[in-house]
């Protein structure tokens, strides 16, 4: 649960805006619309963002998407060893793509594969307005990995009709079984991946294969309530690999994702490139962590992954590292399961320096956080921080990829043996270099905010990002005999700790020590920062719901009980001032430092939910101010982003690492290629790393 998420803005900074995702409660097209589906389409110019030197950051745009690409620096610095080490890695990572899809519903690999061969084989008229929709619900199943939206979790909706996939199926003789039809086009079959609502049952209602059909939440509770060892201080992380089934006796059991078991064929090709891996690792430390992590892929053992975690956690000498396995939890409705992801990275060693003084003070925001003295940390330790650039990803942070990771997750590894944190550089500048000013001077109250974001708010988001991986996520514990979050506050466990890691980021943007220190030459930075933020989190992240939608997703929600905790509890002393202006609502701060106080009161109680693991503080928190949307202000939003035309969402085409031979077929070097056809590139995965 230690993602940070870039949205696309215009500007580079944290907080987020968001586009209208698909409409979950209508299916395609009725059979008397779809003539349409024949008509001739509309030609679009291309939306793409070219530099100077000719290179392509933005390809494309469809849907609520943009198509972005990023380039790795430093690449010509690597020796060969290191070039063919990240090479192993991101062949180990494309080669578990596969598992991602049959996570997120059990469904999607069926459908991905029916869809690509219709699409390969057509060779019809393809300038329809039916083609074209085709064409866009195949690449934004490609984006999500899978049919529900990768963010808002609803059901994407195919704006083709079933008439006209009848017809493709005809024409190119791709047979669809009828079960996968009606999933593709009935919109009350399977409609959200991760059910938030408890009342609607959050195992039951989630579409998410992580739990076999038929199990309800409590039998879930009930069976990991079970296997958990009370007071076990090194808890392992239970459920992280395996979907919970039920056995031929009717007995609730887990299905482990491990080489023989489930996922057995991807695993044994990840494993495969992970011992290449090894044999050119730049250190000891290095080569012994995936040596654990290739044991924990071929076991299934838990105790395995952590002791590759502590190993992995250790291993900070070399230019090259990774994050590879099961990792988040955020697709689980109860907080267990992992999803498959990797990415592969090179340490960015000027920007990283900069950063080092954080980790040099940590102990510092520690001890002055506002929290209870009963919940700081007596001492923290293994704090590791870089700006890295990205090599290659896949799983669930490709195409769409956060911008900072904290690992790893268990907190009692965090505890005793530390954590790494990594802000991924050249996806940060990506962004930028795709961005422009729309939202922003569409929803800034007023030009002295529109000039501080653009000369501010670059850095003030690199330093949120940094702060609330490397401070936030890394600060707090838990009282004696508490249980794990994820234990105590259940589903609200993720939005709860991303809100407290940004709560720890926002308190401290305002503090002066973080000029003493040389982060920042002045607090206007820090001001920007409370700027985007509240904006974000009152306004444009709402145009990534649909009308009457709540708020479901776990960032999202945690941006939403902050900021309006903050506006209600400031609003007697005109902290934050909302401001009606011909039809537009807009939202100023008039008092920064009393903002920054209400910030570390919130944080306080935030930290307490999470020490003491109070439920029900949670609940009310999350439900009272992170949920709900007020209507009005929900479709102006709708209404003055549209007119903008800018798509909420953004992920990469990978480059691509191609393997220089000699003529014994040994690798002797590995080159870089940029492609620029996200079509091309997802077709070329599937074709090359399908492995279940």
């Amino acid at each position: 649960m230690k993602k940070v998420y870039l949205l696309l803005t215009g500007v580079l900074f944290l907080a987020a805006c968001g586009d209208k995702t698909p409409d979950a409660n209508n299916a395609g097209t009725t059979a008397n619309e779809t003539s349409n589906d024949f008509g001739k389409a509309e030609t679009h110019e291309a939306k793409t963002v070219v530099d100077e030197n000719g290179f392509i950051w933005q390809t494309e745009q469809f849907a609520d998407i943009k198509i972005l690409r990023y380039d790795i620096p430093g690449w010509d610095k690597l020796t060969v060893d290191q070039r063919k080490l990240v090479y192993f890695l991101t062949q180990a990572g494309l080669a578990g793509r596969d598992m991602m899809y049959d996570q997120n519903y059990r469904h999607n690999l069926a459908i991905r594969k029916s869809l690509e061969a219709i699409y390969t084989s057509f060779d019809g008229d393809k300038d329809t307005r039916g083609w074209q929709a085709f064409e866009t619900y195949l690449k934004r199943i490609w984006f999500s990995n899978g049919i529900h939206h990768h963010y808002a979790s609803t059901k994407l909706k195919p704006e083709f009709s079933r008439q006209y996939m009848d017809t493709l199926m005809i024409t190119t003789g791709v047979s669809i079984d009828e079960e996968l039809l009606t999933v593709i086009f009935d919109p009350s079959v399977d409609g959200k991946k991760v059910e938030q609502d408890k009342t609607k049952g959050l195992v039951e209602n989630s579409a998410v294969n992580f739990y076999a059909p038929g199990i309800t939440t409590e039998e879930a509770i009930a069976y990991f309530d079970s296997i958990e060892v009370e007071g076990d201080r090194a808890p392992v992380s239970y459920g992280l690999n395996s979907r919970l089934i039920r056995n031929e006796a009717g007995e609730i059991t887990e299905e482990v994702y491990r080489v023989g078991g489930k996922y057995g064929p991807a695993l044994e090709q990840v494993v495969f490139w992970l011992r290449q891996a090894v044999e050119v690792a730049e250190n000891d430390k290095q080569a012994a962590a995936l040596r654990n992590l290739i044991e924990y892929y071929e076991t299934g053992d838990l105790r395995k992954w952590d002791i590759y975690n502590i190993n992995w956690v250790q291993a900070t000498e070399g230019d090259i590292d990774y994050i590879n396995g099961f990792v988040e939890v955020y697709n689980d409705p109860l907080g267990h399961t992992g999803s498959y992801e990797t990415i592969v990275q090179i340490k960015d060693f000027n920007a990283s320096e900069r950063m080092k003084t954080l980790m040099e003070n940590a102990q510092y925001f520690e001890q002055e956080s506002p929290i209870m003295d009963a919940h700081k940390k007596e001492e923290v330790v293994g704090i590791t921080y870089n700006v890295v650039n990205v090599v290659g990803e896949a799983g669930d942070a490709s195409p769409s990829t956060p911008i900072g990771v904290n690992l790893p997750n268990a907190n009692w590894i965090r505890v005793k043996h530390g954590s790494k944190s990594v802000s991924l550089g050249n996806i940060v500048n990506a962004y930028d270099k795709a961005g422009g000013s729309g939202i922003l001077e569409e929803f800034s109250h007023d030009q002295e905010e529109v000039d501080r974001a653009m000369a501010h708010s670059e850095l003030a988001g690199k330093l949120h990002t940094a702060m609330h991986e490397v401070i936030g996520h890394a600060s707090g514990q838990l009282e004696e005999g508490v249980k794990t979050p994820k234990q105590t506050l259940k589903e609200h466990a993720s939005t709860i700790e991303e809100g407290r890691a940004d709560l720890v980021a926002l308190y401290y943007l305002l503090d002066p020590k973080m000029v003493d220190l040389g982060l920042m030459e002045s607090l206007e930075v820090g001001k920007a920062e409370y700027d985007g933020y509240i904006r974000n989190g009152m306004l444009t992240q709402l145009r990534r719901l649909e009308p009457g939608a709540d708020i479901e997703e776990a960032h999202m929600r945690n941006r939403a009980w902050v900021s309006n905790w903050v506006y209600e509890k400031g609003e007697a002393d005109s902290v934050i001032v909302k401001v009606d202006r011909e039809g537009k609502t807009f939202y100023d701060i008039r008092d920064y430092d009393k903002l920054r106080m209400l910030f570390g009161e919130l944080l306080r109680e935030v930290q307490r939910i999470k020490s003491q693991g109070d439920y029900d503080a949670a609940d009310q928190l999350v439900l009272g101010y992170g949920v709900k949307v007020n209507p009005e202000v929900h479709q102006e939003v709708l209404d003055r982003t549209e007119k903008l035309g800018i798509a909420p969402y953004g992920g990469f085409i990978n480059p691509v690492l191609q393997p220089v031979k000699d003529e014994n077929g040994s690798i002797i070097d590995v080159e870089v290629t940029y492609p620029s056809d996200f079509i091309e590139q997802m077709l070329y995965y599937s074709e090359n790393y399908s492995f279940l």
